[in-house]
Order: structure tokens, then C-alpha cells, then sequence
């Protein structure tokens, strides 16, 4: 192995060549195929679009899936506003630009079809399946049953994107057939009522996966095939597929003549935790392990797998044959790279947010809360830090060298300081804790589902030490201080506080605030009222509750969590349940005593809560130096939450945009 890639020595399984079908792949990492809502309406590629499929490109991965592309030309397969099309060769030309990229960089190019079935959201009124049953997802169109010909018909689209792709220079083909996509939708005995040849016992709701998959080997020849399956749907208790059909439904997918398999598990519909933090990393493994006893092609998997060393253990046990990234690679796309290099300590890793998955589930374009590049990879204004990739997209070194003082080591402030120390500024960043991390640091504390936050704060402050940033901790910041050094310019990243509720009572020593509760630095009584339920309160809420805390939540909020991500909210919300904590929707807080909360409704009725501790989440901009800092400093700049509260992926952005152009 060569001294230039240790990580070739270290993970040397994840390196060995590996073919599907006749094409052999130079490794065993695979990006994922990834809906980001980049492209047109109509379904052509445009230049965002090809410029997050190039970076992907330069990554190292040696396979590259682009975005499933919807067939048909009424649109009705279509899932998401900004999907990309394949059902004409007016779209070939936007599709080979993604072909070309991947080739030029030395990776396999893979090219999905995708008819997104039941959770389609078409320019119609009804989203296409085997059967009229209803999805559990209000947002979604109701199913109406494919007649044989439409079934045909969807076939024969199928085909004929997959010899578009070939067109356009894919070298593999993958048809998807997941998470209550049409396949999907077809295999499951939830959603296949069926009473004709493509309906009854597993081997009849095969038939339309069957069928589409000899027709696009018949309509592409030598050129190979993967398929996506649901080796396990976890929706047994609405009438879905058992995993021993998945297994059957996997095999018969080989014996039609596909190359290689993709396994999944999970519905969109499905009310089981799947790719959320409360899953432990590597926890479906055990899946693909089962895939792979039963099958002779290679076998990849791509759930709740962030770091190499999981996969590359099961490639060498032989339970796996490919790791596949989607999310990963959204988060950080020169992942296997990094680890190519053996620089572990550079990859910024997925934090599970699923804030990818919200973007998509609203019909916007996809954004990631740890890379403020996700879809801005051809950006002028969004260049790269790093040395990776092409050197056009990199951030200049600056002309103009300044002394910077950031007030805060949140999120925020790192993510300036990383960016502007890496242009050549000279950043010191002071942190009145002992600390840094800010809101991250708290929410850690909170419970396991959390810990992989805290991981993004410990990769900005090594990316700080990296480039030359100094972080002060146990430093607290006043116009004074700030007077005494004298810098250039100043960066308040000071981030939320907890507000003190204007109501009688509020002096009294019961009460204190959500992150002092998380930190430590305040204890709770048995009987807890938490004032406030976003996503503060819902993590302090939960922190009090499992230590067997009796807990309600207050909230002028319709419900608890509505500015939590909706891929999660009803897991919080299950949890807190599970907990015993109460919630109290559309309600205030109106009186403090010694023993009690008193509360009122929407309709004016009053409550009394038992309680010993009132601990305040609602949080507020933490902006009071802003202005004492301006008498001092002529360049200030408010960024983060300081600014205006709101969620992680603000405070990276602002951080983050400041500190390439300031």
C-alpha cells in the first residue's frame, strides 16, 4: 500500500475492486442515490443539479448514483417539484452532463429509476399503485389502482429510461423499488390488494418487479442492473410483507437477472425508528448479513452507517460487499477520500438531523444543517474551504489580513473561525465557559440521541486548532475587553438564552433556566413545569423525565415541537409519552407560587400544576453586547442565533458565509 493513502492500509477491505456484472467498480464505497429538489420543474438537469452530482464525483467514492428520475410523461410517478426526467431524449443531454463528470473522475456512473408510487406528489390528483388503499401520510395523493395496461405502460417506461441512460453513457442501471416507492408498493401485502396475476401470494405481487426488471435487461443487454429492496418493510402490523418474503422477493429479484442489490428497511409510512439517532450506528447490518446469505450478487447497505469502520469490518466478515452513503455524503462529500487519506479527524460527519429529508418532504431544495455548501457547490459565494476537489471552487486566500475577535464558541463562532483562519485572518475566538459548543454542548448532555451532535461541535473546534483559530475558554467578553485588544473587527456569536417569563412569581428561587438544568448547573424538584415546547424544551423535558421527573410542558404552541424537524418530531413526541411527561398545547404561562404553575388555556380556563421547579426553554437572542460592542469596534458583525433564534443550520450558514468574504 502506498505511505500517500494510509487509509488504504487501515480499511484495505474497503479498497479491493469489486465487479457488478461485467463492470468493476475500483472500491467498495458507493454514493447513494440522493432526491435533492435542484432541478427544473419540467425535470432538466440544471447547473446546481450537475454541480452537486460533481462534487460527489470528485469525492473518491467508486460508484456514484445520481437521483432517481421519473418516466412518465403525465408526471404522475413524480415524488418531488425538483426531480430529474427521463422519459424523453430531451433530457438526455442534461443526464450525460452527470455521466461525463463521473467518468472524468475516475468513478462507475449508476443512474436510477425511480416511480415514486404511492408517495408520489404529481401534478394529478392521485399518486399511482397496485391498489386504492390509503397512506397513513396526509400529505401525500390518494393511490388509484394501476389497470393492466397502465401496468404495461409503466413497464415499458421503465425501458425506456433505461435505455436513455445507457444513451447517455451510464455504465449501471438501478431501478428503485423502496420505502413505499411503486415496486414497493407492489411487493407488500399492505398495499397489494390484487385479486389478478400481479396481486395474491408473494410470488404474484413479484411479477410487476419481475417483469420490469426483464425488460430493462432485455432493452439494455450486457449493461448491468442493481435493484433497491426492502429487505425488511417494519410494517407487519398493517398487513406488510414478513422479512421471510422481503428474502423471497430479494431472490426472485436474482433469479430475473439482476446484478446486484441494494437492501433497505423501512417505510415512509412506517412508525418505527429507522435512520434516526435513536438507532445505533450499525444497527442493520445484521440485515444485509441475512441478504447475503441468501443471494450470489453483491449485496450493499446504506442505513445508519456514518463511519468506515462498521462496514469495512463487515466487508471483511463477508455480510456486506458495498457501503453505501447518501446522508453522509451529503454532510461531508469527500468522505472516502478523507479516509483514503487517512484523515479521519477532517470528516464532517453526519449528525442524523434528517434536515435533508424535511427539505425534500416540503418540496424545497435539499440543505444540510452541518454543510453550508449543500447545494451551492458551483456557488461563487459559497466556496470551498478545504483542499479537496477542483481548485476553481476554493476560497481565496485574503489580501487583507485582519485581527478578529469572535465573541462565542458556538456553532456559530466556530464556523466563522474555521473559515476565516483558514483565508489567512488571524481569529480568536473567547468562549465564557469552560467549553465550547454552545446549545450543543447542552443538548449532549441530554441523552444518547444526542451524542452525534456534540461530534460536529468537537470536528469545528479541530478544524479551529487546524488552521490557526485560538479559542479562549472560561473567558467572559465586555466592550471594555473588547476596547483593551483593539481588533479589526469583531464577530458576536453569543447565540440563546433562556427568557424569564414576565408573570408574578417569576423571583422566586424555583426558578431557573432549561440550560442550566442540562449543564448541570441547577437541580430540578420531583414535580418540574418547563415554560416552553420547541426543541429546548422537548430535550429538557426529556432529560428530567427519564430521571423520573414528574414533567409538563407548557407551550403557546398548537403542540410541543413545531419547529422540529418533521422526520422526528413524532419520535420526540412518542418519547415524551413513553416518559410520562404531560404537554399542555396552546397554552400560557400566567403565575409562579411556591408550589405551583398556574397556567392558562386558549378558551381562558386556568390551570394549576403541582410543581417544585419552573424551568424556562423558551429562548430569546442573546444580543445585549451588541450595542456596547459598536461604541468600540467599527466592523461588527451578528451572526447565529445572536441575530435572530432559530436552528443549527443558521447559525453554520452565517458563520460560515462571514467567514469566506469578510
Amino acid at each position: 500500500m502506498s505511505k500517500e493513502y494510509p487509509g488504504e492500509e487501515e480499511f484495505p477491505y474497503l479498497f479491493k475492486p469489486i465487479k457488478i456484472g461485467d463492470v468493476e467498480i475500483p472500491n467498495r464505497m458507493k454514493y447513494a442515490a440522493t432526491e435533492d429538489n435542484y432541478n427544473a420543474r419540467d425535470g432538466s438537469v440544471t447547473d446546481r443539479g450537475f454541480h452537486y452530482i460533481r462534487e460527489r464525483a470528485e469525492s473518491g467514492a467508486g460508484l456514484v448514483t445520481v437521483q432517481g428520475v421519473f418516466m412518465d410523461p403525465n408526471h404522475w410517478d413524480r415524488g418531488y417539484d425538483g426531480q430529474a426526467a427521463l422519459y424523453d431524449e430531451k433530457f438526455v443531454s442534461g443526464i450525460k452532463r452527470w455521466a461525463d463528470v463521473i467518468e472524468e473522475n475516475g468513478a462507475v456512473s449508476n443512474l436510477q429509476l425511480m416511480n415514486c408510487g404511492r408517495v408520489a406528489v404529481s401534478d394529478t390528483e392521485t399518486s399511482p399503485g397496485p391498489s386504492d388503499v390509503p397512506t397513513f401520510l396526509h400529505v401525500l395523493n390518494p393511490p388509484q389502482e394501476l389497470s393492466k395496461e397502465d401496468i404495461h405502460e409503466t413497464i415499458q417506461q421503465h425501458k425506456k429510461a433505461a435505455e436513455l441512460g445507457v444513451e447517455a453513457g451510464f455504465d449501471i442501471i438501478e431501478i428503485s423499488g423502496i420505502v413505499g416507492y411503486l415496486i414497493s408498493n407492489f411487493i407488500s401485502s399492505y398495499t397489494n390488494r390484487r385479486t389478478d396475476e400481479y396481486g395474491g401470494d408473494i410470488e404474484g405481487r413479484c411479477r410487476f418487479m419481475v417483469e420490469t426488471i426483464e425488460e430493462v435487461k432485455d432493452a439494455i443487454g450486457d449493461t448491468p442492473t442493481i435493484i433497491r429492496l426492502c429487505a425488511e418493510e417494519l410494517m407487519e402490523e398493517y398487513g406488510g410483507n414478513t422479512p421471510e418474503e422481503s428474502i423471497q422477493s430479494i431472490k426472485m429479484a436474482e433469479d430475473a437477472g439482476i446484478d446486484g442489490l441494494s437492501v433497505t428497511v423501512g417505510w415512509q409510512e412506517s412508525r418505527h425508528s429507522v435512520i434516526t439517532r435513536d438507532v445505533p450506528q450499525g444497527y442493520w447490518l445484521d440485515v444485509a448479513e441475512r441478504v447475503k446469505n441468501e443471494v450470489d450478487i453483491p449485496v450493499s447497505m446504506a442505513y445508519r452507517l456514518f463511519k468506515p469502520h462498521k462496514p469495512h469490518q463487515a466487508i471483511k466478515d463477508g455480510n456486506l460487499d458495498i457501503w453505501e452513503m447518501c446522508r453522509p455524503m451529503i454532510a461531508d462529500p469527500y468522505l472516502p477520500q478523507k479516509i483514503r487519506e487517512g484523515r479521519l479527524e477532517d470528516i464532517r460527519s453526519c449528525i442524523a438531523c434528517n434536515f435533508c429529508l424535511q427539505c425534500l418532504f416540503r418540496d424545497v431544495p435539499v440543505k444540510c444543517k452541518v454543510n453550508p455548501r449543500c447545494g451551492q457547490e458551483g456557488n461563487s459565494d459559497y466556496p470551498k474551504i478545504g483542499p479537496e476537489g477542483s481548485e476553481e471552487y476554493h476560497a481565496k486566500e485574503t489580501d487583507e489580513k485582519k485581527d478578529i475577535l469572535v465573541i462565542g464558541g458556538g456553532p456559530g463562532g466556530l464556523e466563522f473561525g474555521r473559515a476565516a483562519a483558514r483565508r489567512g485572518h488571524n481569529v480568536d475566538i473567547y468562549e465564557k465557559n469552560d467549553f465550547v459548543g454552545g446549545q450543543l454542548h447542552a443538548s449532549a448532555q441530554s441523552g444518547r440521541e444526542e451524542e452525534e451532535v456534540w461530534g460536529f461541535a468537537e470536528w469545528q473546534k479541530n478544524q479551529c486548532d487546524k488552521y490557526g483559530a485560538n479559542i479562549h475558554t472560561g473567558t467572559e467578553v465586555d466592550a471594555e475587553f473588547v476596547k483593551e485588544k483593539n481588533p479589526e473587527a469583531v464577530v458576536i456569536a453569543t447565540g440563546a438564552k433562556a427568557a424569564v417569563p414576565e408573570v408574578p412569581g417569576v423571583d422566586k428561587n424555583n426558578v431557573v433556566t432549561c440550560i442550566d438544568i442540562l449543564e448541570g448547573k441547577a437541580k430540578a424538584g420531583e414535580n418540574v413545569v418547563v415554560w416552553g415546547g420547541r426543541g429546548a424544551g422537548i430535550i429538557t423535558g426529556l432529560y428530567l423525565a427519564r430521571q423520573g421527573k414528574n414533567v409538563d410542558i407548557v407551550t403557546n404552541d398548537r403542540r410541543v415541537g413545531v419547529d422540529v424537524n418533521v422526520s422526528y418530531i413524532w419520535r420526540y413526541r412518542l418519547m415524551l409519552q413513553q416518559e410520562g411527561a404531560n404537554t399542555h398545547g396552546y397554552s400560557e404561562l400566567v403565575e409562579i407560587t411556591e408550589d405551583s404553575a398556574i397556567i392558562r388555556d386558549e378558551y381562558g380556563v386556568k390551570k394549576e400544576l403541582d410543581t417544585d421547579s419552573i424551568v424556562s426553554a423558551n429562548l430569546v437572542s442573546n444580543n445585549d453586547l451588541v450595542d456596547p460592542i459598536k461604541k468600540v469596534c467599527d466592523d461588527v458583525h451578528v451572526i447565529g442565533d445572536a441575530q435572530a433564534v432559530s436552528r443549527l443550520q443558521k447559525a453554520v450558514v452565517d458563520g460560515y458565509k462571514l467567514g469566506v468574504s469578510i
